[in-house]
């Protein structure tokens, strides 16, 4: 018995395993502020216009099914993403938003040692569920809140089992062509594990940009993530899917939890994944307002990124009365609720979710107001 294992079986009470009590919880969007009865939340990408109404409707209908497992394999669900996006159905797995997903990978190929690299300014989902199997994160430096992929590359050794990349990436809104990522993919030793994090993929019309299933169908160590719940309206249920090779999904799903996917969540998935034009009036809001917002608060004096997601990304100066942080409490004070993230380390930026016409509005005259514009 080695001494930490002998410390442990000795202590006068369960003792987690090293670095878990290291790991710095997730903390979603602000959904409530003193004061405030019902206030606008722009903190979490939701889309503003809600869900579909045939989704609703199909979560209404499993009502009276709610006392029976649902289907493991969640069948209904793979057959109809298999036919939405052309995938062969067996290369196909589900889970409790995309985030299990990735909690899964981690657990499947990661041992105390190995690392995983990600952007510096990734979604922090991936570094917990590498940290939580003792495994490094490191942190490839990004170019104007971009992915580098030479500076991936740098980090890659041969104890590198994962390769996370969100595109287009959150917080930040930043993307990478189809180009960038097959140069990212031949740069990478076979052993290792593409994960490309399409959570917000469906937002960028760009033409240079590809969702990565492609590659996922021909190479040998990709996966792509995709979620119900930006586009479609569907976080409260939290479904996500996953493609690629038999030879990932296999162990993926031999430690998945058995029913990690409710009947009313994978009946509202089928309904939303078929209902265009719901698709189409998100998409459309966002195309129309998210250059508005870009513009705007350029205007005001602060720097934009570029966005390819529901959302975009304000750096503040960091002049007192001026900062991000203030900023995101003077909004909160009016009843806007966005996101502060200092904890991707942007400490002097805030994300703002794309809303309905009047709340864009409403969120440029505040900050308006709040900078003496």
């Amino acid at each position: 018995m080695t001494a930490s294992a002998a410390d442990r079986f000795a202590a006068p009470r369960p003792v987690p395993k090293a670095g878990i009590l290291d790991i710095h919880a997730y903390v979603g969007g602000k959904s409530k502020v003193e004061g405030v009865a019902h206030p606008v939340k722009l903190s979490s990408n939701e889309n503003i216009l809600g869900s579909s109404d045939k989704a609703k409707a199909a979560y209404r209908d499993a009502v009276d099914r709610l006392h029976i497992y649902p289907d493991g394999k969640a069948n209904i669900l793979r057959a109809a993403v298999a036919e939405r996006f052309k995938l062969e159905p067996e290369r196909l797995t589900f889970g409790d938003g995309s985030d299990e997903i990735f909690a899964l990978l981690c657990q499947v190929y990661l041992e105390p040692g190995d690392n995983i690299v990600q952007g510096e300014h990734g979604f922090a989902a991936y570094a917990i569920g590498a940290r939580a199997c003792q495994a490094e994160v490191r942190m490839a430096k990004e170019i104007n809140h971009r992915i580098d992929v030479d500076e991936v590359a740098k980090c890659v050794d041969e104890r590198t089992r994962l390769v996370f990349i969100a595109n287009p990436a959150n917080p930040t809104g930043t993307w990478l062509t189809g180009e960038e990522i097959r140069a990212l993919h031949a740069a990478l030793p076979p052993s290792v594990l593409l994960v490309l994090d399409g959570a917000y993929a469906e937002f960028c019309s760009d033409p240079r940009f590809e969702d990565g299933l492609d590659l996922a169908r021909t190479a040998e160590n990709v996966i792509v993530t995709r979620t119900f719940s930006k586009l479609h309206g569907l976080a409260a249920l939290r479904v996500g899917w996953g493609y690629a090779p038999s030879h990932i999904i296999e162990p993926i799903d031999r430690i998945r939890p058995p029913f990690n996917t409710s009947i009313p969540a994978q009946e509202a998935a089928v309904a939303a994944l078929f209902d265009d034009d719901f698709q189409a009036r998100s998409l459309a809001l966002v195309e129309q307002w998210r250059p508005w917002l870009t513009q705007q608060l350029g205007g005001l004096g602060l720097e934009v990124t570029p966005s390819a997601a529901n959302f975009v990304l304000a750096t503040f100066p960091t002049t007192p009365g001026k900062t991000a942080l203030e900023a995101e409490a003077f909004l909160a004070s009016k009843g806007y609720l966005v996101r502060a993230v200092a904890n991707y380390g942007l400490p002097n930026a805030i994300r703002i979710t794309i809303g309905l016409e009047e709340q864009n509005r409403a969120v440029v005259d505040l900050l308006a107001q709040f900078m003496g514009r």
